[in-house]
């Protein structure tokens, strides 16, 4: 067959490894319509079925499976080839990206993206949703999902990226009032701030595994909510380290039982890309694990 009538073999390839006609669309920076087109025009050129079709999803044929398997690896090839051609200063990230972000840690990555990435990049777009709810990134249409904690087995590809330090913190009033609390006890003695995801309240965890279940006076869905009820004097709050670094060096937070060692919260990135992360997502991933590392040495230097 002649490259002339390979057309669709890369909007083939993108459909199967991103689950839908929109992300590769999205991937291709063309229209789903298109996608849909240029699979229809190859399988018509190969006198095979690739998919079998539905409103609501489509599944692989064998005759898919078995071409798929083919000619992936040529595709991505190809593709690579001509990447290898291009100067390291023309391969700037372009392209638009929708990205779920936990509040808390988004408000602490903010400023750098913006300040630091956008300028090195730009033609790269980004469209941010900073929520502490796990998104459905193939249904509601995310390119890159940060997830604090262990997320489940999705079928997603997940990058481990780096592992965040907690700490309990309170403002200088609510200790004034209440007094401080010296060990693991006392704090069960403490009214809190504590963290909510889907109905469900959180613990604080020490790094042996062990959980308190702590008294409530404000609970809430977000970090920053979080972080504003603690400022505002409302409890003791188990918080990232690197979104109350700044509270904590002015003095408006103070850290609750130091000595105690709480269980760190890992942080990965998933995506639906399949094996081969484009250029613009992989330099925002690349972006946030070297920024939070920095702060992550920054915040232990701090404590040393």
């Amino acid at each position: 067959m002649s490259i002339e009538r390979l057309h669709g073999l890369s909007a083939f390839v993108r459909a199967v490894e991103t689950g839908s006609f929109t992300r590769a669309a999205r991937l291709l920076g063309t229209t789903p319509s298109a996608i849909s087109k240029s699979v229809s025009r190859l399988e018509a050129r190969l006198g095979v079925k690739l998919f079998h079709r539905s409103t609501r999803a489509f599944a692989l044929t064998d005759e898919g499976t078995v071409f798929y398997r083919r000619v992936a690896p040529l595709v991505r090839g190809l593709e690579e080839a001509s990447e290898g051609l291009i100067a390291p200063s023309e391969m700037a990230a372009a392209g638009h990206l929708r990205i779920s972000m936990p509040a808390d840690l988004g408000a602490t990555l903010l400023a750098a993206i913006a300040s630091k990435l956008m300028p090195r990049h730009p033609r790269l777009s980004l469209d941010v949703s900073f929520s502490d709810q796990h998104a459905d990134l193939i249904r509601e249409g995310f390119d890159l999902a940060f997830r604090a904690g262990h997320a489940p087995d999705s079928g997603l590809h997940a990058r481990h990226l780096t592992t965040l330090p907690v700490v309990l913190v309170a403002s200088p009033a609510y200790l004034e009032r209440c007094g401080e609390p010296r060990t693991a006890a006392d704090l069960l003695h403490h009214r809190h701030v504590r963290y909510r995801l889907a109905g469900q309240v959180m613990p604080v965890t020490l790094a042996d595994g062990t959980r308190l279940q702590t008294k409530g006076s404000f609970d809430a869905d977000n970090g920053a909510a979080m972080r504003t009820a603690a400022l505002s004097g409302l409890g003791i709050a188990q918080l990232l380290h690197v979104a109350v670094q700044a509270d904590l060096d002015a003095g408006r937070l103070q850290r609750v039982v130091p000595a105690l060692a709480l269980r760190a919260v890992p942080l990965q990135v998933l995506h639906g890309f399949g094996r081969r992360i484009p250029a613009r997502a992989s330099v925002l991933v690349d972006f946030v694990a070297a920024e939070l590392a920095g702060q992550t040495e920054g915040a232990r230097a701090m404590r040393a």
